[in-house]
């Protein structure tokens, strides 16, 4: 087992900070959606789907 760790500990540290990463912006998408940011970057006055995003 420590064979294989060792032989592969470079992949295994890629792996966990690309998971890292990938968890870092999953909360931040969920943080700005519980703010009430939109996920496209620009406004939703003229937006066609502003009514699913935000509803009343």
């Amino acid at each position: 087992m420590l064979a294989f760790l060792a032989a592969n500990l470079g992949n295994i540290v890629v792996i966990a900070v690309l998971a890292l990463v990938i968890v870092l912006i999953i909360c931040s998408l969920i943080g700005n959606k519980k703010q009430g940011k939109s996920s496209c970057g620009c406004g939703c006055s003229n937006c066609p789907s502003a009514g699913m995003c935000h509803k009343p």
